[in-house]
């Protein structure tokens, strides 16, 4: 197991309930991500998807995620291990001008890796720039946050109020509020391609 007692940890993003880090392990060069709640009480919710994300992680290919190795308690909240690929989260470049080439090497990028995971037959559910790791020179890119991804095929989604949806609602396709009248299926990550690009 684990012991992230004497890492040194780097917040890359916030979003307001996991933080997303970098953590050194003393003497080495290499580093771990780590994703752990933000609050000091984790939700059972966030908790769930923590751990259906390392649940996940035999289905997912080092070549196009970045893949969950252990879950861990680190004080005193969960925190899932992943391998760190290398490259920038798509978030943090934001606001700043792309070269077209860049953009372009960077959205093919993303569409492989979405294609690999569909391949895989499972359905992210929450595309989005917090949950993309990428490499704007070469334009390889790295998904991950799985915490809400399914192994179904096409599933149905309830009505729920806007409080309880789970995903990042600004990048979700219809289906997925439930508010429609069509299965959320591979399709609806397109749709999350989409506005992400």
């Amino acid at each position: 197991m684990t012991k992230l007692l004497h890492y040194t940890f780097k917040t890359i993003w916030d979003d307001g309930n996991f933080i997303l880090s970098q953590a050194m392990p003393p003497e080495e060069r290499v580093p771990i991500l780590v994703v752990n709640p933000t609050h000091a009480q984790p939700t059972p919710l966030g908790i769930a998807q923590l751990e259906h994300a390392y649940a996940l992680r035999g289905e997912l290919d080092a070549a196009w995620a970045a893949r969950p190795f252990e879950l861990v308690h680190h004080q005193g909240k969960p925190a899932l291990l992943m391998e760190n690929p290398g490259g920038e989260l798509l978030a943090t470049m934001l606001g700043r001008p792309w070269e077209l080439t860049q953009f372009l090497r960077v959205a093919i990028g993303l569409a492989v890796s979405l294609g690999r995971l569909h391949e895989h037959g499972l359905v992210h559910k929450d595309i989005n720039p917090a949950n993309i790791l990428v490499n704007k020179a070469t334009g390889k890119v790295w998904l991950m946050g799985f915490g809400i991804a399914s192994r179904l095929v096409r599933e149905r989604q309830a009505p729920e109020p806007p409080s309880v949806i789970a995903g990042t609602l600004p990048y979700m396709a219809p289906e997925q509020t439930g508010r429609m009248n069509r299965s959320i299926d591979s399709r609806s990550d397109l749709y999350a391609l989409g506005i992400t690009l």
